[in-house]
C-alpha cells in the first residue's frame, strides 16, 4: 500500500479552504453574497470541507485539534469578506 504524504495532505486541505474563500470573493464582486442560492453553495462548501477534515481526521494525517483550527480559520476568513462586503455595502 502506497504511504500518505502527510504534508501534501495538509496542503491540499489548505488549498480546499482557500478555493473555498475564492468563489466567496468573486461573488462579492458580482454582487450575489446576499442570494439564497449562493447560501446554499456556501453551506454546501462549507460540510464538503468538513466532511474532508474529518476523514482526514480518522485516518491520523491530522490530528483533532488541526482540524478543528483548520475549520475555524476558513469560518474566520469567510466572516472576515462577510462583514467588508456588508460594511461597504452600508
Amino acid at each position: 500500500m502506497p504511504q500518505i504524504d502527510v504534508k501534501m495532505a495538509r496542503e491540499l486541505l489548505q488549498e480546499d479552504a482557500r478555493r473555498i474563500c475564492s468563489i466567496i470573493c468573486d461573488q462579492t464582486n458580482h454582487l450575489c453574497l446576499q442570494c439564497k442560492a449562493f447560501e446554499e453553495v456556501v453551506d454546501t462548501q462549507m460540510y464538503g470541507y468538513s466532511c474532508k477534515i474529518d476523514y482526514a481526521t480518522r485516518i491520523g494525517i491530522i490530528t483533532y485539534r488541526e482540524g478543528k483550527q483548520l475549520l475555524h480559520d476558513l469560518e474566520e476568513q469567510l466572516s472576515a469578506i462577510y462583514m467588508d462586503y456588508y460594511t461597504n455595502e452600508r
